[in-house]
């Protein structure tokens, strides 16, 4: 197993990044050699796991290769105008196939998750299969199961990792509109429209790389930013007006949304994305949380301002994780004791506020 995290053996990269050399090698040596390859993303796909799996899946066929997006369940549907959806195979249909896509394979990319367990139903087949796997991804603390690992925490999105794995492997002649489209796709929907976790310059290198490209940012920020359904606007209103607590004294904010009252407003999957950001405007308000009913477990965002560790929170409440102003879980328990949760920990989180994150919340 390599690893491609910095280590003292290094290629200096243009706009600073660098990546182990083995681990490019290696990497190129493995695609050189595939000839069917599967790229896995993580459950509830968003922008940043269909973005870089589908970048990816136009880059290797671009190569020759046999490629298939297999993804744990369907996407939302604000993803579906990204170049290459129709070819996505969500486990949740094709179960059978995609199984024997799987155990076919000489070659398993996964991308925008840091364990296996995060593909839901596909982790049994991902652990049985003997191909190789590359990990491609910008969470932290990942499962030590690829042969070769890219993991860097400190990307804004994996899209803008793969960016720069595409350049450092010398494949960068191939990267087409489509493909640049899909990676920026994910940068956008992984930092809220540029709104959080996008402070490093180097992530606007990137951009502007790819709008060489003739990628066309604004439409793309329309469709996965500006644009919902009546039904969607008017669940965000209820939400908003209704289910938003604000505890000024502990500068936090929660919204919860029941499966009833989800189904009462039509909901379709994607049609809450950005709920969990909208209480940040409130000022004082240094972190959001939202709690959303599905059939078996609780979908748990979180989002916060200056340097509050909602990843923290996430990952000690809620068996989740992420970034530090962006994390999420998922919680196996009811909608009430994800709430008693919430409530228990307000007090001890009031001792993570600092000055810089009551800075950000004070207008």
């Amino acid at each position: 197993r390599t690893n491609g995290s910095p280590s003292a053996q290094t290629e200096q990269r243009p706009m600073s990044v660098t990546f182990d050399k083995d681990s490019i090698a290696r990497f190129r040596d493995l695609v050189a050699d595939a000839r069917r390859i599967v790229i896995t993303c993580h459950l509830a796909p968003d922008g940043d796991a269909i973005g870089s799996s589908l970048a990816m899946a136009h880059l290797l066929r671009g190569m020759g290769k046999s490629v298939r997006v297999l993804t744990p369940d369907e996407m939302p549907h604000a993803l579906k105008m990204l170049p290459g959806t129709k070819s996505v195979m969500a486990w949740s249909s094709f179960g059978a196939h995609a199984e024997r896509s799987v155990a076919d394979a000489d070659l398993i990319l996964c991308l925008d998750y840091n364990a296996l367990y995060r593909t839901s139903r596909l982790e049994p087949f991902l652990r049985a299969s003997q191909a190789p796997k590359v990990l491609i991804d910008h969470h932290k603390e990942p499962e030590d199961f690829a042969t070769v690992a890219f993991s860097y925490p400190d990307m804004s999105a994996t899209c803008e990792l793969c960016t720069l794995l595409i350049e450092a492997c010398g494949w960068w002649p191939l990267v087409t509109t489509e493909i640049a489209t899909c990676l920026m796709a994910g940068i956008i929907t992984d930092t809220g429209g540029f709104h959080y976790n996008s402070s490093n310059p180097e992530l606007f290198d990137a951009v502007a790389r790819l709008m060489r490209l003739k990628v066309d940012k604004d439409w793309l920020m329309r469709c996965l930013v500006d644009t919902k359904s009546a039904d969607s606007m008017r669940l965000e209103a209820y939400a908003l007006s209704q289910k938003m607590e604000v505890d000024a004294d502990a500068h936090a904010a929660l919204i919860t949304l029941s499966r009833d009252e989800l189904n009462e407003h039509h909901y379709k999957k994607g049609d809450t994305e950005g709920l969990v950001n909208k209480p940040l405007a409130i000022p004082g308000v240094v972190y959001s949380v939202y709690l959303r009913e599905e059939a078996d477990y609780i979908k748990v965002s979180m989002r916060s301002l200056g340097d509050f560790p909602v990843d923290l929170l996430c990952k000690t409440h809620y068996s989740g994780g992420g970034h530090l102003n962006a994390a999420g879980g998922e919680f196996r328990g009811t909608l009430r004791q994800a709430v008693d949760i919430y409530h228990s920990m307000l007090q001890d989180n009031k001792k993570l506020i600092t000055e810089k994150a009551l800075h950000y919340a004070t207008r």
